[in-house]
């Protein structure tokens, strides 16, 4: 009996650790973080998260406490293959490390000036983009940001 009531602890616990998010939201998913809002990933190591056109709004309401969004955080839309635009609202300001790594369908994406942190491959191995515009009040440009890997 004892074993049963570990294993089923266990199991519960390995499956609610691969969740990274705190809520989703009109099909985003996110973390919440004072009055702020990190836009994140489904589930950690996982393939194609997000699919389409994503639109990110400027605030997102969550339990009755409106957060502004101002991240889109490390990883959080990597490996979407299906994923073909994004619009980012303006009251974003960090684009973490890895943000869209291999979103090989990723066409179109506009970067908001409010933008000043772009992260490490943010958008590695996006083949499909054609046009990625980097605001001028960008004050960190990080390593293999628009690296493309043969």
């Amino acid at each position: 009996m004892k074993k049963f009531i570990f294993l089923f602890i266990l199991s519960f616990v390995a499956n609610t650790t691969l969740l990274a998010y705190d809520a989703e939201i009109d099909g985003v998913y996110y973390n919440f973080s004072g009055d702020e809002a990190i836009v994140t990933f489904r589930v950690k190591n996982a393939r194609d998260n997000y699919s389409g056109d994503v639109i990110i709004p400027e605030f997102v309401t969550f339990e009755g406490k409106e957060y502004r969004v101002t991240e889109i955080g490390r990883s959080a839309f990597s490996y979407s293959s299906e994923l073909t635009s994004i619009t980012i609202p303006a009251s974003v300001i960090r684009i973490a490390d890895w943000s869209f790594a291999n979103c090989t369908g990723l066409t179109t994406i506009h970067i908001p000036e409010s933008v000043t942190y772009i992260g490490d491959s943010a958008f590695r191995d996006c083949i499909s983009l054609i046009t990625v515009n980097i605001p001028t009040d960008v004050t960190s440009l990080n390593n293999y940001t628009l690296s493309i890997v043969l």
